[in-house]
């Protein structure tokens, strides 16, 4: 196998170092509770903690002596990219490029269709229960309450870093949890549409259309930063950049001919701004939609 070959067939990362830190603490890495018994019973969060540890570590046997470092995490992961991308930037060498991939991790703080804040109050109880504060910005904490600071939206507000957003504008998880959490459709209006984003009537699209506005009109206040990329295209999945199906293969999905991939690199290697934001559904025949009811 050639090198020429190996070059053209994968992305600029190909020979790049790759550590994955497995998921393990239900609060992205940033659980750090003043008490770990409650009514009895031990309970242990310590994402925090667990973070730290791998960093030492990973510094130890060498990550202290890079030159080019990216974070990236998918969903809860994208999440903890977000919150720890700063600290990551710090533990590397002053001359290092340092910067930060979220993939699929922009959860929104919207309503679901019955007019229920239910990521909301899911978050109110994740901060509460872990001591999630302790990880958060500062900045955020003195303008409002814990929970609403471990948004994606008022995260990146405080980064300084730079960061790559990667994200579906018809994310399934999101519409699933979200938009649509269970409970919130007693008469099984949602039960097709949410399997298979081609079973949804035009009713339940303009629904979903919607929440890709308020994705769009989140992002849009970081337009004019230009070290903060974005690819989010209009597909019916929810993380990307984890298979090479996705991430870099002839049949990737794409925006203005471009791959997750190639965007990531040219926005990391300074090619170009990168802010690439997709037609709404279903333009992109590029998208790799997920179809639950044939699982």
């Amino acid at each position: 196998m050639s090198l020429s070959w190996i070059c053209q067939t994968y992305s600029d990362f190909f020979n790049w170092n790759k550590v994955k830190i497995r998921y393990c603490d239900g609060a992205s890495f940033a659980g750090h509770p003043e008490s770990e018994v409650r009514k009895g019973s031990g309970l242990f969060f310590r994402g925090q903690i667990i973070w730290e540890t791998i960093m030492n570590e990973l510094l130890s046997i060498g990550m202290s002596k890079a030159k080019k470092a990216l974070l990236t995490g998918c969903s809860a992961g994208g999440l903890a990219t977000l919150i720890h991308c700063d600290n990551f930037r710090q533990l590397l060498p002053k001359g290092a490029t340092v910067k930060c991939l979220a993939d699929a991790g922009f959860f929104l703080n919207e309503k679901d269709i019955l007019g229920n804040s239910t990521m909301k109050s899911f978050y109110q109880d994740v901060v509460q229960l872990q001591g999630v504060a302790k990880s958060l910005h500062k900045e955020c904490l003195a303008k409002m309450e814990p929970s609403k600071c471990f948004f994606s939206s008022e995260i990146l507000k405080n980064i300084k870093t730079p960061v790559f957003l990667v994200h579906p504008a018809y994310d399934f998880w999101q519409i699933h949890n979200i938009l649509v959490p269970q409970g919130s459709d007693p008469h099984r209006r949602w039960k097709s549409c949410r399997l298979n984003i081609q079973s949804c009537d035009a009713n339940l699209m303009d629904t979903l259309n919607n929440f890709r506005s308020s994705l769009l009109k989140t992002v849009n206040e970081f337009q004019q930063r230009k070290d903060i990329g974005m690819f989010i295209d209009s597909c019916f999945i929810h993380c990307q950049t984890l298979m090479e199906e996705t991430w870099f293969s002839p049949n990737s999905p794409k925006i203005n001919d471009k791959t997750i991939a190639e965007s990531v690199a040219d926005w990391f290697f300074d090619r170009q701004v990168v802010k690439l934001i997709d037609c709404p559904y279903p333009c992109n025949p590029t998208c790799h939609n997920l179809d639950f009811a044939r699982v």
